[in-house]
């Protein structure tokens, strides 16, 4: 019996599997994703090099180009609110919410122009992912090590002054997907008063409608999206950072809470945790 009936087989087994069961649909889906990230990465590199020659960021309009793209590939939408707030012709340092591997589609929909990742260390030896980060210009920190973390913050913090680039953080450091914003991290607040730049918080609403890891739960759906006003740190201290983070925490978190509760476009509503329309 030759190798295609099994082949056939086992693709017929797969696409039943796929309609059946929502976990399978849930997996699927992710690994379409993942494949995609693979992929993209490796083409953009080859065009970064082709085009740059090496690290600038410069190629990050490009790598945007081929994220976006992801988007219809899952029926997502992104609907950003303030969007001009983002486009400004100085340093800053732009902090979002973190919920899931989903996050770099968000991303790359509202960067702006000149605007780099400050991202974990760990994802630079992702293979073509970790490549097409690095040729972007994100800064990789080591967060196990402090001493290490604060100098690479430091030098961002005169590297985004002196070339007149927007720095990306998510100040929840890790992935939250509990309906919520977690407790921020100062780094971010540390780099902005340090750089005397403003801080430009940009809310996501809640994945819950559309997709979730705990329950297995993928499918289309719009993704709400603000840019609140800037808030400037000119003249603030490091003994400013508390409270800084304190107000842009409530800022956000207010704003994620009310943007979360309004019907998504799949008919579910995404309030805080809330569960998906099954």
């Amino acid at each position: 019996m030759g190798l295609w009936p099994w082949l056939t087989g086992a693709l017929l087994l797969l696409l039943l599997l796929v309609q059946l069961s929502r976990s399978a649909r849930f997996y699927a889906k992710v690994s379409l994703y993942c494949a995609l990230c693979v992929s993209g990465s490796t083409l953009a590199a080859v065009i970064c090099l082709l085009r740059h020659g090496g690290r600038t960021v410069e190629n990050l309009s490009i790598i945007s180009w081929f994220v976006r793209t992801f988007k219809y590939m899952f029926g997502l939408r992104f609907d950003i609110k303030g969007r001009q707030k983002l486009e400004v012709d100085h340093p800053c340092v732009i902090i979002s919410n973190h919920q899931s591997i989903l996050d770099m589609m968000g991303l790359m929909e509202a960067l702006p122009k000149r605007c780099v990742q400050i991202a974990k260390r760990e994802l630079l030896f992702m293979g073509p992912v970790g490549l097409i980060m690095y040729l972007g210009g994100v800064f990789f920190i080591n967060r196990q090590r402090s001493r290490t973390a604060m100098t690479v913050m430091a030098d961002v913090g005169e590297r985004m002054v002196r070339e007149n680039l927007k720095v990306w953080v998510y100040p929840e450091g890790t992935r939250n997907d509990n309906g919520d914003l977690l407790p921020f991290k100062k780094g971010a607040f540390y780099l902005a008063i340090q750089a005397q730049v403003p801080i430009i918080p940009v809310v996501y609403s809640s994945f819950s409608s559309f997709y979730n890891y705990k329950t297995k739960f993928f499918t289309s759906g719009t993704i709400r999206v603000e840019v609140l006003d800037a808030v400037p740190t000119s003249g603030l201290t490091v003994a400013d950072v508390p409270k800084l983070m304190d107000s842009c925490h409530q800022a956000m978190r207010t704003t994620f809470l009310r943007i979360s509760k309004t019907p998504q476009e799949n008919g579910a509503t995404a309030g805080p945790g809330s569960q998906p329309a099954q």
